[in-house]
């Protein structure tokens, strides 16, 4: 497994390799854990060579106190990616990457970034979009790799590639989960035990309203979700909405050609914990 810090280098080496492999792509802000491994592990099957970068991207953060707490465990991800043969790791500074310009690129996502997070968390898909198009540009691969717990970001980033007829083709993954349900996030070690305790309510939640939603329509489904939230005490529901998977707008009615998925998103004590499921 190879190591490089500097976009030169790492360029350089994959250029040497790449006429004749196909070259997976999975961008994180490191904290790994077994959802990413599992990124890692299709892209291992569908291509020739594996680039993962590390980079705590710090346009994407509306808190700066989200920025500063983010885990870091830089030697930890290195030890687990070479476990799983990963080839290439790119870990840049900021500055190596932004050039001592660190600052977001305005994007227009068809709407997409106005619903669900967008909402809460100014700013935060110009970030996601800048540094994954930063580090598309540096790595070029041919296929790139997201996890479906971040569906919005992932439908975000579908939507940059086609605009900007970028030639990598985007795979999304199923949510890896623990063994209780709670969808995996490097936020999860920040939970206080007995928040960590009561978070598969979440998941669990949101399978019982996958079927009340085969019986009910969204609103009801909805005001029946924000109740069982309010005889939950240790959590706090920021929002459960049920939109359209391909616009992220909400439903108005259903519409047996449309495919559907509920968004949560909810605050177990400070830290933020997001999931959705498909209808």
């Amino acid at each position: 497994m190879l190591v490089f810090a500097k976009i030169k280098s790492v360029q350089q080496k994959i250029e040497s390799l790449k006429n004749e492999t196909n070259v997976g792509f999975v961008p994180t802000m490191g904290a790994l854990h077994q959802g990413h491994l599992s990124l890692i592990a299709r892209a291992k099957k569908e291509n020739d060579i594996v680039v993962v970068s590390i980079f705590v991207n710090p346009t994407q953060f509306d808190k700066k106190e989200d920025l500063i707490n983010y885990p870091k465990t830089i030697d930890t991800d290195l030890s687990l990616l070479k476990s799983v043969g990963c080839d290439i790791v790119f870990t840049p500074t900021a500055e190596e990457v932004y050039a001592n310009n660190i600052q977001s690129t305005s994007f227009n996502f068809e709407g997409l970034e106005h619903q669900m997070e967008g909402k809460f968390r100014t700013g935060h898909f110009d970030g996601v979009g800048t540094i994954v198009k930063r580090l598309f540009d540096i790595v070029k691969p041919t296929k790139a790799y997201f996890g479906e717990k971040d569906f919005q970001q992932l439908q975000i980033i579908r939507s940059m590639v086609k605009q900007q007829q970028i030639p990598i083709q985007i795979i999304g993954c199923d949510i890896y989960r623990e063994n209780d349900g709670l969808a995996m996030s490097s936020r999860n070690t920040r939970l206080t035990k007995q928040h960590r305790a009561i978070s598969p309510f979440i998941y669990k939640t949101l399978k019982q309203a996958k079927i009340e939603f085969g019986t009910k329509n969204a609103q009801e489904v909805i005001d029946w979700v924000k109740n069982e939230f309010k005889k939950q005490p240790l959590l706090e529901l920021e929002y459960f909405e049920i939109a359209d998977e391909e616009t992220l707008l909400p439903i108005k009615s259903k519409n047996s050609s449309k495919k559907y998925r509920a968004f949560i998103a909810v605050f177990a004590g400070k830290i933020r914990l997001i999931d959705n499921i498909s209808l």
